[in-house]
């Protein structure tokens, strides 16, 4: 056995090793133990209620207003009974300090609950005592997030902590230096009021993620994880590479619910990896194709690691349309690792497992079609429903009830017509993969809750947190009677028995979704430091004046700048936190620096920007941790792991620059038929891309052909930088003519405007481009009024006085001083040109597509079949 292969950890290690990360490390067992299960259970039983319908009816309202300190004295308290604060720490019982630092932490985060009306009195700010009570918060928040998330997490937070006390110093450079605050201040605002620990973030934990977080436990206790893997494994596992193909597919179905990339690795690595090495990847390969598909199921929606519902608070838009720009590029950069392991196959040699004879093309098909059937079904749901709400309007609620329950109870009988699905040991000497035809029965009534969940959140269009209840709601009622009506279809006389389990089932799934949650809750609290330091002193500016200095106002390198940054700045940090972090610091910076150099990018575009990178950070050495889980399933070495890791996620990296400046990728203001043509051109170009990274298409690649790989993928992502050299997409307007020209455009047309004028904050000359949407209003001076323009024309200057505070023009121009010597100005205006469609760059692409796969073809040597592993 070689040194790698001893490294691989047992079955129970690696339990323990998503225990130590995900839920907890240890497990006092007794009334100690009970105590703990209890506590974890009351805290899933409040937030179920809370997100219920009859939350006002049932709940006190000061429990609903402070549900944020609540939801963090739960975590706060939990962290301490289930992580141990240090290496020598008992697994098996609870020492005494870490009893008083889990009351103490519990306490202090009820400070706000329990001493509300005296802070009310004091305007919302803290006295002196207040401050010191917040302060002795903080440090235990710290020590219960350094136990939980490691250390990282907790010096990011004490750097940008310190920085709020000693930013006055005279340690402290010039262009970072500023006025500093108190203990009072500071504390107020980070402990206090909710601009800090109980800000946005943490709200978006109570109200969204743990109903989530708790979906995906109880579907996963339910048998729904091994259900999803084994019927990847079925579609996929004959293929070349199959094992690899099948570990990508169950991936992204289980980081569909999940919020977790280690768990995600070491729950479908554990099976997969082991099939993986068998066919003939190495173990480094084989724990990086299971890396790169599980941090994809983070940006994978509708969860995305719960940075989607941080998403819908930070950017201001629906969560429907969250995940509709989110979606594309998930699915191709999945299609792409899929590619990827394939030419893996390929280049290998690698032989099948099983003897059974596959038609890729009809597998695909077939995959395609289960994916097309699901998503179609989910959206003809609402018809039937329409129709009985629209015959039964008082009782449709109980009708369509009992037929989602007969439904229910008919897939049930279906699964339970053949044995239950048992997990496979993937090392047994002769691997039978499963058979879908016979397989796919025992788990269709696992689609269920999830079919209720994107009902309610893209039919119904209600909230997340509500959405996610019903489909709880409907996995209590599965957890609870699957077994006992399987019992009884099956003649079994232990029917009402198995009742029994049903009930363990639930309360041991609802425990496993509160521990669950303890790392996310203290997360998103701490990273509300980070928010509150940047709100507070302005920190997000001296960002951009560091990432401009650094990349000389050129737009390429600040982008690339910002990717190392959020990179950085990701290392360590679970996904909540650090897509809070990421976005917090770096958003700003691409908005402003982007708008100067003549930019102009929804927010979304760039808020999933910074996330991308920042959860590349899971991936990429030294601090990679998804690697270092799968190098403990796997055996191999967790550097090179990571390393191989990140080649296969070239993809991730480049998606982002490229809907950065093509937003036609993340379904911006595009028809469907629009979407569909961006879904298979964008499909075709991330496959092509792929080939030219892994210098392999039909054969091995030459050096011209990699090259032009990359200018055809280039050509199918950003055709209009193509097309703009050919025409250009504007044309030059005097300033003077503005008015004029605002006039005479087609309302709804955009105007490029640039502003120049002195900075706020340096006086010095900037530039910043304003997109100007024609308004439907009579006449130039009707449009200007509507826009906020105030323009007084001195020589040959068009002078702009400060438009109206509140508008969207006062707020784009909130930077420049109107008020200084050099005047604030229009620069230059640029109107839309006629241009011919840039998707006929797609024809030269794919025609020098077609030439390289013929001259490939020419010499490609016919592959051999491998042997049956």
């Amino acid at each position: 056995m070689s040194q790698a292969e001893k490294r691989q950890l047992s079955e129970e290690e690696l339990q323990e090793l998503v225990a130590a990360s995900d839920s907890g490390a240890r497990k006092p067992t007794g009334m100690v133990g009970r105590f703990i299960a209890t506590v974890a259970l009351a805290w899933s039983v409040f937030q179920v209620l809370l997100a219920s319908p009859v939350a006002p009816y049932i709940l006190p309202g000061d429990l609903i207003n402070n549900s944020r300190q609540i939801h963090l004295a739960f975590a706060m308290f939990l962290a301490a009974m289930a992580y141990p604060l240090f290496k020598f720490s008992p697994r098996d019982r609870i020492p005494i300090y870490d009893w008083a630092l889990g009351i103490g932490g519990a306490f202090l985060a009820l400070y706000g609950y329990f001493f509300y009306d005296k802070i009310v009195q004091n305007g919302g700010l803290a006295d002196t005592s207040d401050a010191y009570f917040a302060l002795a918060g903080l440090i235990l928040l710290f020590i219960a997030s350094y136990r939980v998330l490691g250390p990282i997490m907790v010096l990011l937070a004490v750097v940008f902590l310190a920085y709020v006390f000693f930013g006055a110093s005279d340690v402290v450079p010039d262009q970072i230096r500023w006025a500093g605050a108190s203990l009072r201040k500071a504390m107020s605002h980070m402990w206090i009021t909710s601009e800090g620990v109980f800000g946005i973030a943490l709200g978006v934990s109570t109200k969204f993620v743990f109903l989530f977080v708790l979906f995906g436990a109880l579907l996963d206790k339910a048998g729904a994880g091994n259900y999803f893997i084994k019927m990847a494994f079925g579609a996929l596992g004959h293929l070349r590479g199959g094992p690899a193909k099948a570990a990508v597919v169950g991936s992204a179905a289980t980081g569909l619910i999940s919020g977790s990339s280690i768990a995600n690795v070491v729950t479908t690595g554990t099976f997969t990896i082991p099939l993986m090495k068998r066919v003939g990847f190495s173990a480094e390969k084989a724990g990086s194709v299971e890396v790169a598909s599980s941090v994809n199921g983070q940006i994978m929606p509708p969860v995305m690691g719960a940075a989607a519902f941080l998403m819908v608070e930070y950017v201001g838009i629906s969560y429907v349309e969250v995940i509709t720009h989110a979606f594309l590029p998930a699915i191709i950069s999945y299609i792409a690792l899929v590619y990827i392991v394939h030419l893996e196959a390929v280049k290998n040699n690698m032989p099948t497992i099983g003897n059974k004879v596959v038609n890729l093309f009809n597998t695909i098909l077939g995959m395609f079609g289960f994916f097309a059937g699901f998503a179609l079904l989910c959206y003809a749901t609402q018809y039937p429903v329409g129709w009985i709400v629209s015959l039964f309007p008082e009782g449709s609620g109980l009708i369509l009830s009992v037929l989602l329950a007969a439904v229910y109870i008919a897939l049930v009988y279906l699964a339970a017509q053949g044995p239950d699905l048992e997990p496979d040991d993937p090392n047994a000497e002769v691997v039978e993969l499963p058979d879908v035809a016979k397989i796919y029965k025992s788990g269709l009534y696992y689609l269920l809750p999830i079919i209720v969940l994107v009902y309610f959140l893209m039919i119904e269009r209600k909230s997340p947190g509500l959405s996610a209840f019903w489909a709880t709601f409907l996995l209590f009622g599965i957890l609870l009677t699957q077994k006992p009506l399987k019992a009884f279809f099956r003649g079994q006389s232990d029917a009402i028995g198995r009742l029994k389990d049903g009930v363990v089932d639930l309360i041991e799934g609802m425990i496993d979704g509160a521990r669950n949650m303890i790392g996310i809750g203290l997360a998103t609290a701490t990273a509300g430091i980070i928010v509150g330091t940047v709100s507070l002193t302005g920190i997000g500016q001296v960002m951009a004046d560091f990432v401009e200095f650094l990349s000389g106002g050129n737009l390429i390198l600040m982008l690339i700048f910002v990717a190392i940054l959020s990179l950085i700045l990701g290392m360590g940090l679970p996904t909540t936190a650090n897509y809070i972090v990421v976005s917090s610091l770096m958003v700003a910076v691409v908005v402003e620096l982007g708008a100067q150099s003549g930019l102009v990018v929804p927010l979304i575009a760039v808020h999933l920007f910074v996330f991308y990178f920042g959860i590349m950070a899971d991936v990429t050495p030294p601090v990679g941790l998804a690697s270092f889980a799968a190098a403990a399933v796997s055996g191999g070495d967790a550097i090179r792991t990571g390393f191989t890791a990140f080649f296969y996620s070239l993809r991730t990296v480049a998606l982002p620059f490229v809907f950065i400046f093509n937003t036609d990728l993340l379904l911006i203001d595009v028809t469907w038929m629009q979407g569909i043509i961006v879904f298979i051109v964008a499909t075709i170009g991330i496959l092509v891309f792929t080939a030219a990274t892994m210098n392999w298409f039909l054969t091995r690649n030459q050096i011209w052909e990699t090259v032009a790989l990359l200018l055809i993928a280039f050509a199918l992502f950003r055709p209009g930088f193509f097309m703009d050299r050919i025409q250009p997409p504007f044309e030059n307007i005097p300033p003077a003519a503005f008015a004029e020209a605002l006039g005479e455009a087609r309302p709804g047309s955009q105007l490029r405007t640039v502003i120049s004028g002195p900075d706020f904050d340096t006086l010095e000359v900037k530039d910043v481009t304003v997109p100007v949407t024609v308004p439907d209003a009579e006449g130039a001076d009707a449009r200007l009024e509507a826009l906020g323009f105030i323009i007084v024309p001195e020589d040959d200057v068009q002078r702009l006085d400060e438009p109206m505070f509140g508008t969207e023009l006062g707020e784009a121009l909130s930077g420049f001083d109107f008020y200084a010597d050099e005047p604030v100005q229009i620069a230059s205006v640029k109107a839309s040109a006629d241009q011919w469609p840039k998707e006929l760059i797609f024809i030269p692409a794919l025609l020098l597509l077609g030439l390289i796969a013929w001259l490939q073809s020419r010499r490609a040597t016919p592959v051999l079949e491998g042997a049956t592993a």
